[in-house]
């Protein structure tokens, strides 16, 4: 099959691409609007980009049926700091009560029952029930694609501090069993990486 996605609307690439794309990790995002309304959603096309600086990337989508920008953006936009939020399974319910577009004067802390704790070097919380989180201030925003549905954004970020729960740091890294982190796929689907897992070493190159 060959697809063109010149011919196609956007939706039929988009599909395409979160069926393919798989697994991806989940940057649960915590914002805070210039009025001091908590912001909470998930976005799963998320990633790191280089350790120094401790950078992130997520990419917040425009919204399906008109474009409009995301309260997430918006509220980075505003004051250059966001926290970036590891999903573990324990409140992966939770997380996609988060996923719904509210309105931009609703909390979904309270909306999902989860507990904002105080970050340390920006003014936006954290989510308490994550075993890690990222502090991050915001190094540049990139437009792509769009000004209407299906187009999008690049957010960088700089972390300016780690938080991780002491059990699950062992020895310089992080135990994956005791994080439980999840993975998304297409629909509503997610996946459970740590439940079928095999290595592949690499070949070192000769001398």
């Amino acid at each position: 099959m060959i697809f063109d996605p010149s011919e196609h609307p956007f939706n039929d690439s988009y599909k395409l691409m979160i069926g393919s794309i798989v697994p991806r990790p989940i940057a649960f995002v915590s914002t805070q609007s210039k009025n001091g309304v908590f912001n909470l959603a998930p976005f799963s096309f998320f990633n790191g980009i280089c350790s120094n600086p401790p950078s992130i990337l997520f990419c917040p989508a425009r919204r399906g049926n008109d474009g409009k920008i995301k309260d997430t953006l918006n509220n980075i936009r505003g004051t250059e700091e966001f926290v970036v939020n590891i999903v573990s399974e324990k409140f992966s319910g939770q997380m996609v009560d988060c996923a719904t577009n509210f309105d931009p004067d609703v909390d979904e802390f309270e909306i999902s029952g989860l507990t904002p704790a105080a970050s340390k070097k920006i003014t936006v919380p954290r989510v308490s029930e994550a075993q890690i989180s990222y502090e991050c201030k915001l190094n540049q925003i990139i437009p792509v694609g769009s000004d209407g549905p299906g187009g999008g954004f690049v957010v960088i970020g700089t972390i300016v501090l780690f938080h991780i729960a002491d059990d699950i740091y062992e020895n310089g890294r992080i135990n994956l069993q005791k994080l439980q982190p999840i993975g998304r796929l297409a629909g509503n689907s997610y996946t459970r990486p740590l439940s079928d897992t095999f290595k592949i070493v690499r070949k070192i190159k000769p001398e």
